[in-house]
Order: structure tokens, then C-alpha cells, then sequence
């Protein structure tokens, strides 16, 4: 098939109009307002909803509240979450709580911050952070483990203090 094309006019061989297009998209771009950042100094401000990093929160007494329950690790769609539970003797620096994790590692190179495990946490021990930037300078800085976990979330007030050991009192009626 061949196709017939128009011959160019002198005014269009001379590329005059390209370069006066592309001149005037550079001027009217040059005038703008700027939209860099510098990032040291300049952060970007968070918007409402966003889903960040992962991290583990302790209660009142300064014991994880993870249970070892593994739902986090079940939906987690890249797999980026590694828990082992303590085994059938539990652990006894965890006190009343059921089951501390032995060990509980989120690779954040892997995690894509979907927030499926914060929304599958029944006790409330997963958070996402309003941070966005993840540093490190090889891979296994990045691999975080429970301690470094719960040292970004910190304590987390918890109104109704499930682990508590409760002493009943008998009153007697009489």
C-alpha cells in the first residue's frame, strides 16, 4: 500500500514553527511556580489516609502486644512478614499475655504498605507510620526485627487493659 503525502511549504521545511512552539512551552514552563522540594529541609506533607510503614506497639507494662496469632503474616500479599511464636511453653518474660512472638521481622524492601496487616491485627499491636522515608544502606538494614519494630511505635495507651491480672474481690452478704 502506498501512501500519499503532501508536500511540505517552504515555512514548514524551515522548522521555524517547531522551534516558536517549543520556545513558547519552555517560557510559559519557566514562569510557573516551582514545585521542587528540597528534601532534607523541605518534608512532604502527609496526606489524610496514607498507609506507611508497618511497626509493633507495646502496652502499659512494656510488653508487645503481638500474640503470635500470624493473621499479619497470612495476608500479607508480598509475604514481607516473618513471625515465630514462642512454642508451647510460652515465654516468661511476656507475663499474662498468651504468646509473645520469639521473634517477628517485616522486610520493608518487600512490603508494598497495603495496611492489610493493621486491619487484620486483632489485638491492635500493628500501626502504619506516617513516614515515607524508609533509609538504609544494604539489605539487611532493612530487614527490622521486634525490638527495632517496637522502638518506632513506642507505648500505646490502651483503655481497656486486657493482659491485666484482675483480683476479684468476695464480698460476703451477711
Amino acid at each position: 500500500m502506498i501512501v500519499k503525502r503532501r508536500k511540505l511549504n517552504l515555512w514548514e521545511r524551515l522548522y521555524l514553527p517547531a522551534i516558536l512552539g517549543g520556545l513558547k512551552v519552555s517560557l510559559r514552563h519557566f514562569f510557573r511556580k516551582k514545585v521542587t522540594l528540597q528534601y532534607p529541609e523541605e518534608r512532604w506533607a502527609v496526606p489524610e489516609g496514607y498507609r506507611g510503614a508497618p511497626y509493633l506497639v507495646k502496652d502499659q507494662e512494656g510488653r508487645t502486644k503481638c500474640v503470635s496469632c500470624q493473621l499479619c503474616e497470612f495476608v500479607c500479599p508480598p509475604k514481607a512478614i516473618r513471625i515465630i511464636p514462642p512454642g508451647p511453653e510460652g515465654s516468661p518474660e511476656a507475663g499474662n499475655v498468651e504468646k509473645a512472638p520469639r521473634e517477628f521481622e517485616i522486610n520493608m524492601l518487600r512490603c508494598i504498605f497495603c495496611g492489610y496487616c493493621q486491619e487484620v491485627c486483632p489485638e491492635e499491636a500493628i500501626f502504619l507510620m506516617q513516614d515515607y522515608s524508609l533509609t538504609g544502606t544494604s539489605r539487611d538494614e532493612m530487614i527490622y526485627n521486634k525490638e527495632k519494630l517496637l522502638a518506632l511505635g513506642g507505648v500505646h495507651q490502651d483503655q481497656v487493659g486486657k493482659w491485666k491480672k484482675k483480683r476479684w474481690r468476695r464480698r460476703n452478704k451477711g
